[in-house]
């Protein structure tokens, strides 16, 4: 069956089942990296070790995202 017979199957479904089918093939296509994971955690621990050692300032949540209530 190809990509057009599938979706014309899929849109004969029920919408929550559309959801579901929608949200597990996008989900096998974010497959975890273990290297690219270490990488980013290795960087998370450099910025807060630096953090805490006062190396550098912390930005305030609003003012990224604006005023917080």
């Amino acid at each position: 069956m190809g990509a057009q017979e599938l979706l014309k199957q899929a849109l004969k479904l029920a919408p929550e089942e559309r959801f579901a089918l929608a949200d597990q093939v996008l989900h096998s296509l974010d497959r975890p990296d273990p290297a690219i994971d270490r990488v980013w955690l290795d960087e998370a621990e450099r910025r807060l070790a630096a953090y805490r050692a006062g190396k550098v300032e912390g930005i305030p949540a609003e003012a990224i995202f604006g005023v917080i209530e």
